[in-house]
């Protein structure tokens, strides 16, 4: 297997802008790089919002998928299968699988904190995540619930230093990528 790493967070943490920023950087050459799948299945339907078990299951289908046809090739993910369970925690026994399964997919998991702990001016909302300061604080929990357990868990904390925390996530995933045989 070679090295999965997942990147997860609630909304205004960074992710997709962290995600986006390794694409360029040197030491993730050979990875494949998988975007966020929630916010293009709500951009093709917003439909999707009516149905939260359908669309979480979606959204686990298609991570899965996408998995699955890479093979043995590492990859980068702007989220993981567990995280649809955060959102939807039923969807666990729904789909019939285990924490511990969907473990086992990556080798590492890094959760970015949210601005939603400091505040505004710092959380700031779009069309698609539309969320509270509160509903992105008890995201953030969940999504801390559904991955602090896997072996390869990492958190790095909020805060108004933008390029301070981005400097800590790139050490992270670099210490990760080192494997990689290129």
């Amino acid at each position: 297997m070679g090295i999965h790493i997942v990147i997860t967070g609630a909304p205004a943490s960074g992710k997709t802008v962290f995600f986006e920023r390794l694409k360029s950087e040197p030491f993730t050459r050979g990875f494949l790089f998988f975007d966020e799948l929630a916010r293009a299945i709500l951009t093709e339907d917003p439909g999707w919002r009516d149905n939260w078990a359908a669309f979480h299951h979606e959204i686990y289908r298609r991570q899965v998928e996408r998995e699955r046809t890479v093979g043995r090739r590492s990859f980068i993910s702007d989220r993981g299968t567990v995280d649809a369970f955060a959102f939807h925690p039923e969807s666990l026994d729904q789909l019939g699988t285990t924490l511990e399964r969907e473990y086992a997919r990556y080798t590492a998991v890094i959760q970015l904190g949210s601005a939603a702990a400091i505040g505004p001016p710092y959380y700031v909302t779009d069309t698609i995540r539309n969320e509270s300061v509160d509903e992105a604080r008890k995201i953030e929990r969940a999504i801390t619930s559904v991955w602090n357990n896997h072996p390869g868990y990492q958190y790095i904390d909020a805060g108004v230093a933008f390029e301070v925390k981005y400097a800590a996530f790139r050490r992270v995933v670099m210490e990760h990528s080192i494997r990689v045989n290129i």
